[in-house]
C-alpha cells in the first residue's frame, strides 16, 4: 500500500467566512484579503511535486488553486464544503436562538447533511488519494469538510473534527508514522510556517 502525504489547503476569505456565516451551496468569490492569502500560499506550495491536485468545484475554492498556483486542478464534488441546509448563511449564535446549544458536530442540520454523510464523501476522497497519489496530493476544499477529512484520515468519526481549528488559507499536512496514518501538520500559515520549499 502506498503512503502518500494529503496537503490540504482551505480557501481564502470570504465575506461569510469573515463573518462566521456558514458557508457552503453559496458560491462566494474571495474578498480582496482572500485573494492575497491565497497568492501568498504560492511560496510554499512552488517547490513541491503533487501526484493529484483536486479542488472542490466552487468558487472559493478553484479561485484560491488557481491564485496558489495550480490553475490545472480537478475539481471533485466530493470535496464541497458540509451542506448546512436550512442554516446556510446563518451564524452559530443566530442558529442558538431556536436551537439552544447547536453545534454542527453533534446537533442535525435540517435539509443538510449528517455526519455519517460528510464521512462518506471523506472517504472517498482518500480511497481516491491512495489509488492516484504514489508519493503527495493536494486538496483545496472547505473548513468543516477538510477537519472532517483529517478526523477520518486518522480513524476518527467527523465529530473528532471539532477539536481542529482551521483558518482560511492555512496548510495542513496528512502524513504517517510507520503504519499509522498521522496529522504531520495542522492549520500552519503559509507564511513562516515551516513547510515552505518541500515537504517535513
Amino acid at each position: 500500500m502506498t503512503q502518500p502525504e494529503v496537503w490540504l489547503v482551505r480557501h481564502g476569505e470570504t465575506e461569510w467566512s469573515r463573518d462566521g456565516r456558514h458557508t457552503s451551496r453559496t458560491d462566494l468569490p474571495l474578498t480582496a484579503r482572500g485573494e492575497a492569502e491565497a497568492r501568498a500560499l504560492a511560496p510554499a506550495l512552488g517547490g513541491v511535486r503533487f501526484d493529484l491536485v483536486l479542488a472542490s468545484p466552487r468558487v472559493r475554492a478553484a479561485d484560491t488553486a488557481v491564485l496558489a498556483g495550480y490553475p490545472e486542478a480537478e475539481t471533485d464534488a466530493d470535496l464541497t464544503e458540509w451542506d448546512y441546509g436550512e442554516y446556510e448563511g446563518l451564524t452559530t449564535p443566530t442558529i442558538r436562538q431556536s436551537a439552544p446549544g447547536w453545534e454542527l458536530w453533534t446537533h442535525p442540520t435540517p435539509g443538510g447533511e449528517t455526519g455519517e454523510h460528510v464521512a462518506a464523501r471523506a472517504d472517498r476522497i482518500i480511497a481516491r488519494v491512495l489509488a492516484e497519489a504514489p508519493e503527495r496530493a493536494l486538496l483545496v476544499s472547505h473548513g468543516h469538510f477538510l477537519r472532517a477529512l483529517a478526523a477520518r484520515w486518522v480513524g476518527r468519526p467527523p465529530r473528532f473534527g471539532r477539536h481542529l481549528l482551521l483558518g482560511t488559507a492555512t496548510l495542513s499536512i496528512l502524513g504517517w508514522e510507520r503504519d499509522n496514518r498521522t496529522l504531520a501538520r495542522w492549520n500552519a500559515p503559509a507564511i513562516g510556517s515551516g513547510v515552505e520549499g518541500g515537504p517535513p
